[in-house]
């Protein structure tokens, strides 16, 4: 292949209910070949758990049809191909959906459904030893949490991606794989690069280019300028209202250009490529993933100007023999109530209204695991790292708000939370501002992150085309 043949990706969405108006600019203006679309924050399966229990034929990223239904038109004409992680616990049922809603329009794909990523049988095994599922970073025993299992799923790398790919796909439903090997599998597609263990000279430093590239455009318009931080820079990112997301162009010796559509807002240069760059990175030289494990030691970040910048320099290792598995557990049940009170004297008066919650709570006996408290507009976005003003500054404020978040293994005691509090209205300290969410009680998911040897994944990873 020619060292001059290039892909080009477009960022689709970074997290479950993202805006995909962007994606359609780099669709019809950034001359993209593919859209990888990142439905799966963090905890995004707790969410989608929670749609599985209330129906079976859910557990997946719902935006997805809508998002398609929009985006189709515009990659059909233009031979765009799309691949996202949308299927998250149900895979099938979101291929399933989609397929509905392309007939209804008298429209074809060729849809891959990727599966495999489900362990949840063997977290649950009791013949596993508990020190080969331990809490990756507590290392607490599964067997605390073994019986409350809901759902556990590994990391995919690119491979199955890649096999979509070649067998046609227009669209690639994943459910959980590693956020850049969204990007990573196209790369592979389309340049013919090595992947697995038959590795050459240089094949691991252009899979951790990949892999860079990836990482810079998993979080959509993040990596081109929304998000960004930098105090007294951040007001000079241009119409965020009509943000690009990122585009990058990759050469087949991996160099990169991260760009956007022309015409978009946000911008992309330096600083926002290096903001994104170390997002949510623990280890600059030991990046891991199931793919290539990525050194930025000497990566080169070239600022060309006219939102574009060349990325030169990754170096690559090989992946350990160990997937990372986010599985999520029955952890009990919260209650939240928010209230305030005005001045004068509006701290004192939350203290002591608080301090009457907390005796309700012992004197009744009513179980509970945390009363976690936070004061919004005083310390919710810091916590500790945001000291508070000595009492009587904040004695001073027009008014101070309370978040109280109760946190108990027992249903019961969360409906009834909310009733402690509607008589402090007349019977307690004076100026109440009002009560926020009374009765509203919502079911826990823990997260447990762990490690799984790969060879008793990988054999269950499966390809279908549609």
């Amino acid at each position: 292949m020619s060292a001059s043949t290039s892909v080009r990706i477009g960022a689709g969405l970074g997290f479950y209910g993202d805006n995909w108006e962007p994606v359609a600019a780099s669709i019809e203006r950034g001359d993209v070949q593919f859209i990888a679309s990142d439905h799966l924050a963090e905890l995004t399966l707790a969410i989608l758990q929670k749609d599985r229990q209330r129906d079976p034929a859910l557990g997946y990223a719902r935006d997805v049809v809508p998002m398609l239904m929009r985006l189709w038109p515009l990659m059909r004409e233009r031979g765009v191909r799309f691949v996202c992680n949308a299927g998250g616990l149900n895979p099938r049922g979101a291929a399933q959906a989609l397929r509905e809603a392309f007939a209804r329009k008298g429209w074809s794909a060729r849809i891959a459904v990727v599966t495999g990523d489900d362990v949840l049988s063997h977290l649950q095994d009791p013949a596993v030893p508990d020190a080969d599922l331990a809490h990756l970073f507590s290392g607490e025993p599964v067997s605390r949490v073994r019986e409350r299992l809901v759902f556990g799923n590994a990391y995919l790398g690119a491979r199955p991606i890649v096999d979509a790919l070649d067998a046609g796909a227009d669209i690639v439903i994943t459910g959980r794989v590693a956020d850049a090997a969204l990007f990573l599998g196209p790369i592979v597609h389309r340049l013919g690069w090595r992947l697995g263990h038959q590795h050459q000279a240089g094949d691991l430093d252009k899979l951790a280019q990949g892999l860079v590239v990836g990482h810079l455009l998993e979080c959509s318009g993040q990596g081109s300028g929304g998000n960004f931080g930098a105090q007294g820079h951040w007001q000079q990112i241009p119409d965020l209202a009509h943000i690009g997301y990122p585009i990058a162009e990759v050469w087949q010796d991996g160099t990169a250009l991260i760009t956007k559509a022309p015409g978009s807002g946000g911008r992309v240069n330096f600083d926002t490529v290096r903001q994104q760059l170390l997002y949510e990175v623990h280890d600059p030289h030991a990046y891991r993933s199931p793919d290539v494990v990525l050194d930025m030691g000497d990566l080169h970040l070239h600022d060309e100007g006219h939102d574009r910048v060349r990325i030169t320099g990754a170096r690559g290792h090989a992946p350990g023999d160990r997937l990372k598995v986010v599985a999520g557990f029955r952890d009990g049940y919260k209650a939240e109530v928010t209230w305030g009170f005005s001045w004068p004297d509006a701290w004192d008066k939350a203290q002591v209204a608080q301090s009457m919650i907390r005796q309700q709570l012992q004197e009744r006996r009513l179980p509970h695991d945390e009363l976690y408290v936070e004061y919004p507009g005083l310390n919710s976005a810091h916590g500790p790292l945001a000291p508070l003003p000595p009492p009587e500054q904040l004695n001073q404020l027009n008014e101070i708000w309370t978040r109280l978040v109760l946190r108990t293994p027992e249903k019961a005691v969360a409906d009834g939370f909310g009733r402690l509090f509607p008589w402090i209205a007349l019977s307690g300290p004076a100026y109440t501002c009002g009560f926020n969410g009374l009765h509203h009680t919502g079911e826990l998911l823990g997260i447990w992150p762990t490690l799984i040897p790969r060879d008793l994944v990988e054999p269950l990873v499966r390809v279908e085309l549609l």
